[in-house]
């Protein structure tokens, strides 16, 4: 398993505003941040955001701006007055540090049965050669 390297040297401390955005945190009310997992696949960057129910073609905004990537959301009451809901409606953000070796000029973006799906190509990395380093004593 491959670690990401996030966001390279635009800021110091790149997973910060993940961190402060985590509902446990307090930083921002329970429900309202959008769900999310990565993983790099056949040299991509892909990241799953849960968003049921928004119309993907009015509802949903992802823009990529200095290696961060944007997804918005609205999601809108269906029902008038529901007798008991623990759904979250209203604006929905989530902001997510990019690889550094991301390529933003190549994101793609599909959404299918409450799921969207980002994807991203990776520039191929350097692979340095180990060296050996001797212990002295």
């Amino acid at each position: 398993m491959a670690l990401l390297e996030r966001g390279g040297t635009r800021f110091p401390f790149p997973a910060l505003t993940e961190w402060l955005e985590h509902p446990m945190f307090g930083f921002r009310p329970f429900g309202q941040i959008v769900r999310i997992e990565d993983y790099v696949a056949d040299g991509r960057y892909v990241l799953r955001a849960e968003l049921p129910d928004v119309d993907p073609d009015k509802d949903v905004e992802v823009t990529v701006e200095d290696g961060v990537l944007f997804i918005r959301a609205e999601k809108t009451r269906k029902l008038a007055e529901p007798h008991c809901s623990e759904f979250v409606y209203g604006s929905l953000t989530r902001a997510v540090m990019l690889p550094a070796a991301a390529k933003t000029d190549d994101v793609k973006a599909t959404y299918k049965a409450g799921v969207l799906e980002i994807s991203v190509e990776l520039a191929e990395s350097e692979k340095k050669e180990g060296r050996r380093i001797t212990v002295e004593h």
